[in-house]
């Protein structure tokens, strides 16, 4: 039998298992089974066997994976730690987007796949969050647009951003041909929780982005196959 394109799982839905440990993580990417092809495993779950878990859900179920520790230290320590990263064949990894922190993700992934993404500002924060860290005045979108330009010339494959920036970062010339990934996306009628810069999962790839990341409303929800399924159908056709 030949499935309908739309029942094939879209690689545009990454699916953040933000969840308590590696059982816990197994048990949910199982439920969701051949609906989802991509998983991002974050640094909440480090510590209950994240990295185990990425490991397995790339290697023994063939699913892609983004490892989100947006990594910040000095040069050799972030190239250091991406270089032992890279040997694991994941897909994608976050770093914080200072041009320095980038160059060093790059020097160390060598020629491995694994794609460099820049943080920009976390979707969590607003101008008064960015006052409150000395980070300099400025329309909190101009501020993500220089940042994410500056990441990009620094050799980041992509950026994360909000979806309220996607746009405009899409008509960079440093944008053309690199990634864009979107969290804080919701669902029409999903909570915010603490998120301040949403969108819903359509309106997120209209706009510009590649993948987006969404988790509680799909981990949380009574059946998540299916709420990652609605999701999928919510999306343009390619």
């Amino acid at each position: 039998m030949i499935l309908d394109a739309r029942q094939q799982p879209d690689d545009r839905l990454i699916v953040a298992l933000d969840v308590p440990d590696v059982l816990a993580g197994l048990a949910l990417a199982q439920r969701l089974g051949d609906a989802v092809s991509f998983y991002k495993v974050g640094l909440g779950m480090l510590t209950g066997g994240g990295f185990a878990l990425a490991n397995e859900l790339k290697h023994d179920h063939g699913k892609r994976v983004f490892l989100d520790l947006k990594l910040f230290d000095i040069g050799a320590t972030v190239e250091a730690a991406v270089r032992g990263i890279a040997a694991h064949d994941l897909d994608f990894l976050t770093v914080q987007g200072d041009p320095q922190v980038v160059r060093a993700a790059v020097e160390g992934r060598g020629g491995r796949p694994l794609r460099i993404l820049a943080v920009t500002i976390l979707t969590s924060l607003d101008r008064a969050d960015l006052d409150a860290n000395l980070i300099r005045p400025g329309a909190l979108a101009d501020v993500v647009l220089e940042r994410a330009a500056r990441a990009l010339d620094a050799g980041a494959d992509g950026v994360i951003a909000s979806p309220a920036e996607a746009a405009a970062i899409r008509g960079l010339p440093q944008a053309q041909g690199r990634l864009i990934v979107t969290p804080g996306v919701r669902p029409d009628g999903g909570g915010r929780g603490d998120q301040k810069r949403v969108a819903t999962p359509a309106d997120a790839i209209r706009d510009g982005a590649d993948h987006i990341v969404v988790g509680r409303p799909v981990w949380q929800a009574a059946d998540p196959r299916a709420a990652a399924r609605a999701i999928m159908d919510s999306l343009p056709y390619r």
